[in-house]
C-alpha cells in the first residue's frame, strides 16, 4: 500500500515515478549530508518537495541506507510529503540503489525520473522540461554547458584537449522510459560496469539521451564548501 496516499496520474505525459537516490556514504561531507539543516529545512526534505510540487510527477520512491530508513520516512510524515509511496534500502553502489528503486515503482509509471538527493536546488523547470522531453524521446537529461577548459591526460600528461562547445555537465532528473531505464541498469549490474550516472547504462545499450537545459543552481552537494555555496544561495534568495 505504500506509506502515504497516492496521487492522480499525470495525463499530458503519462505516469511518473520520481526516484531519488540518497543512499551515499558522505564521505567527502564528514556527515549525513542529506539531514544537513539547509535554511532550517533538511537537504532531503528541500529536494522532495520540489518533486512534491512539480505536477508532471506522480510518485516518489526514496532510496537511503539502511540506517537512515525510519528517520527519513519519519521526516516525510513530518513535512506532509504525500506523494511519497515508499522508502527504501538502498544498494552497495549507486546503479543498484538506482535499480531497486525502479523496481519499486508502480506497474503503470511510463516514465521514471532518477534524482540526486543532494540536489536540493533542483527548479520545476529543470523537472518539467526533462519529463517532457523524456516523454518525447525516451531518454532526456538536464546539462549545462562546461565553461572551463578541459584536458584529458594520463601520467601527469596531457594527452589532449577536447573542444570545450561540445562538453556538458550533466545534471539530474535522469528521466527515461520505464522499461527501458530497468533494462539498462540490469544489464550494467550483470556485466559490472562501473557507471558514474544512470544515462551511462543507457548508452551503453546504444540508445541516444536527449539533453535539455539545465540550471547553474541545481548544484549537488559533496563537500563542505558545497554546503557553504548551497547557504549563500538561500541568502541571495532571502530565505536566510
Amino acid at each position: 500500500m505504500g506509506l502515504f496516499r497516492r496521487k492522480k496520474r499525470s495525463r499530458e505525459t503519462g505516469f511518473c515515478s520520481a526516484v531519488i537516490v540518497a543512499a551515499g556514504s558522505s564521505t567527502r561531507m564528514g556527515a549525513d549530508k542529506i539531514t544537513q539543516d539547509l535554511g532550517g529545512l533538511p537537504v532531503i526534505v528541500r529536494t522532495l518537495q520540489a518533486f512534491e510540487q512539480a505536477p508532471e510527477v506522480d510518485e516518489i520512491i526514496l532510496v537511503t541506507r539502511e540506517d537512515l530508513v525510519a528517520e527519513l520516512a519519519g521526516l516525510c510524515r513530518d513535512f506532509q510529503l504525500s506523494k511519497v509511496t515508499k522508502v527504501i534500502r538502498g544498494g552497495q553502489t549507486r546503479t543498484h540503489s538506482s535499480r531497486l528503486g525502479t523496481l519499486e515503482a508502480r506497474r503503470e509509471a511510463e516514465l521514471i525520473a532518477i534524482h540526486d538527493g543532494a540536489r536540493p536546488f533542483v527548479s520545476q523547470e529543470v523537472i518539467s522540461v526533462a519529463i517532457r522531453k523524456a516523454a518525447q524521446t525516451g531518454a532526456a537529461v538536464p546539462a549545462v554547458p562546461v565553461k572551463d577548459t578541459i584536458k584529458q591526460a594520463r601520467g601527469g600528461l596531457v594527452e589532449q584537449t577536447p573542444d570545450r562547445s561540445s562538453l556538458y555537465a550533466v545534471q539530474t532528473p535522469q528521466v527515461f522510459e520505464a522499461s527501458l531505464i530497468r533494462a539498462a541498469l540490469q544489464k550494467a549490474l550483470e556485466d559490472g560496469a562501473e557507471l558514474t550516472d544512470d544515462c551511462g547504462a543507457v548508452e551503453r545499450l546504444g540508445m541516444r539521451v536527449s539533453l535539455t537545459q539545465g540550471d547553474e543552481r541545481n548544484i549537488k552537494l559533496t563537500t563542505p564548501a558545497d554546503l557553504l555555496w548551497a547557504r549563500a544561495l538561500l541568502e541571495e534568495e532571502g530565505v536566510l
